[in-house]
This record gives structure tokens, sequence and C-alpha cells, in this order.
């Protein structure tokens, strides 16, 4: 059955299923999320199968002119949706770029006119194989650690197909080991995406660089997707990108997900929007044994982020 015969609940780019799903405020918040898990990775169960993880690393079929907005969670990914869909788009809604790993996001995907614009958090080793025979480009931000891991942290909290973490101490644990979070290790999802640095259909640019200059930004990312912006369409789209105007947009701020799927008593999806939040909750010794760790795991990439 085609997917223009369903319909489709897609909120802020990704679907999520309504129904079926219960909340933790229903389930009681000790108990535990049962993930999905693939090829040894974690997903949230409302909204990922096996089959759609399958289908999309073994047979979805990637276009020359697709263009893949790939991060690790809480690394700036409504933020690149957003400014992606105005460079490319010039309708904002709900729909513009699908969560082409997840069940009802797939149906999307498939009947999406060309080019199409999509999102995942895959790592690379579980990204559609039929990419890399293709000229499709990945746009792939990244963020410090250290700010992302306290962004999940709030996110699981108020995300109901993440478990609540006890704890900050037991969230950097669980971070550090990779494993033990959903969609699996940092380092790993970093190392792996920037062994494409240097080819031509590969953009990688970091939610530090994206704060800084984001007017410059998009002009890179303009030249790099071949888009021609007048002075006038540029500035509209730096505008409407800003992290106050996201937070007011509902196509962006989460407050349109009913309070099963996202809690809003419990946290705002779009909280801050700085850099270095981190030192507001970390130790001086979790900081200490971070970067240790980090040195690590990051040896032959020291040095490439504006955090290093």
């Amino acid at each position: 059955q085609s997917g223009r015969d369903k319909p489709l609940c897609l909120v802020m780019g990704s679907c999520i299923s309504l129904q079926g799903h219960p909340s933790k405020a229903l389930q009681g918040r000790a108990m535990p999320v049962e993930y999905v898990m693939y090829q040894g990775i974690k997903f949230p169960p409302a909204y990922n199968s096996e089959q759609s993880l399958h289908f999309a690393h073994r047979e979805f079929q990637v276009q020359d002119d697709d263009v893949f907005n790939v991060t690790y969670p809480k690394s700036g990914t409504v933020w690149m949706t957003e400014i992606l869909s105005l460079i490319c788009r010039t309708v904002l809604n709900s729909t513009r770029m699908p969560w082409f790993t997840t069940r009802l996001g797939l149906e999307a995907a498939l009947n999406y006119p060309p080019p199409r614009l999509l999102t995942c958090h895959l790592p690379i080793q579980l990204f559609p194989t039929s990419f890399f025979g293709s000229r499709a480009k990945v746009i792939y931000t990244l963020r410090n650690p250290k700010d992302v891991l306290v962004s999940y942290f709030y996110f699981s909290k108020m995300c109901s197909s993440y478990e609540d973490p006890e704890s900050f101490e037991q969230f950097l644990g669980d971070f550090l080991s990779g494993d033990a979070v959903p969609h699996g290790s940092w380092f790993n999802h970093v190392r792996g995406w920037m062994e494409m640095k240097g080819k031509d259909n590969f953009f990688f640019t970091t939610y530090e660089e994206l704060q800084q200059d984001l007017r410059g930004s998009v002009q890179r990312l303009c030249q790099f997707l071949g888009q021609a912006l007048d002075e006038g369409a540029l500035t509209a789209v730096v505008e409407n990108a800003s992290f106050r105007t996201m937070r007011e947009n509902q196509m962006c701020n989460s407050t349109l997900l009913p309070a099963d799927i996202m809690d809003q008593e419990k946290g705002t999806f779009l909280r801050k929007g700085i850099c270095g939040d981190w030192k507001n909750h970390f130790t001086a010794a979790q900081s200490k044994a971070f970067d240790g760790i980090y040195r690590d795991r990051m040896g032959g990439l020291l040095g490439a982020f504006p955090w290093d």
C-alpha cells in the first residue's frame, strides 16, 4: 500500500506513532524502556523497529540528489533541519525532512518528491549502503560532547521513548561507556563520520560554528548545496533559524507533541541554545575524567574541533 494512502503523523520532521505507546507517567517512572536493538545499538521504541532500521540500512535506495542531515542526538539536529528547510524549501511545514529510519518516516521518504531532504542519527556503519555508490550529499553537525551529554540528559527526562536517568552521574557513566545510551557511542559516531572528511559530497560543521557565525555558516552551506540566495533571502534564513525564533515556532519546539510523547512539564525541548552549559553541571573531577577518555578515544582528531 502506498504511503500516500495512509495517514501520517509527522511533527517537526520526525515521525511518531501516537497510538499504542504508553507514557512514562502511565508506566511509572521506574519502569525500564524496552529499546529496539539493531546491530548492537539501542534505538527508541516509539518510532523505530528492527524492520524499519534494516530497510533503511540495506534496502533504502538513495537518489543522487538526496540531501541528508546527520547528527548524533542533541547536536543541533532541529537547528540544521530548519536551516536546510529554509534554504531548499520555501514552505515551513512538519513534513519537510522526514526521519527515513522510522516506521512512518520511511513511508514519507519513499513518496517524497526530489530533491529529498532526509534526517537521521545513524552511525556511518548503519547508513544506507546505496549511499556509498551515489552522489547524494551529507551534512554532518557535531557539538562539544560535554554539552551533548547535558542536553541528552534533560531530553531523556522529558521524552517517553528514553529511560529517565537516575542521576547525572549515572548518565555520564552511560554516555562514556557508549553502548548504554540510545544511538550508541558518541565517540564511534563522530570518528566514523569524520572518515568522510574531504569528500566532495560531505560537509561537516559544528554547533559552535553555527552559534558564532550563523550567516557565514548558511553561506557555506548554500555553496555546498549549489543554492544561490540573494541578500534578502539569506537574511530571512538567518532570522528564522535563530534560537529565539525557533523556540517560539511550534514546528520546532515540540509543543505540538502530546504529553505522553514529550512531557513539557519535565523540561523544555529547545532548552538554552548555548555553548558551554556543561560547566554548570560537571564537577572538576568529572570534567577531568571525561577529558582523559576523550583524549584516548579521539586520537588523530584532537584539535579538529572548536572545543579542543
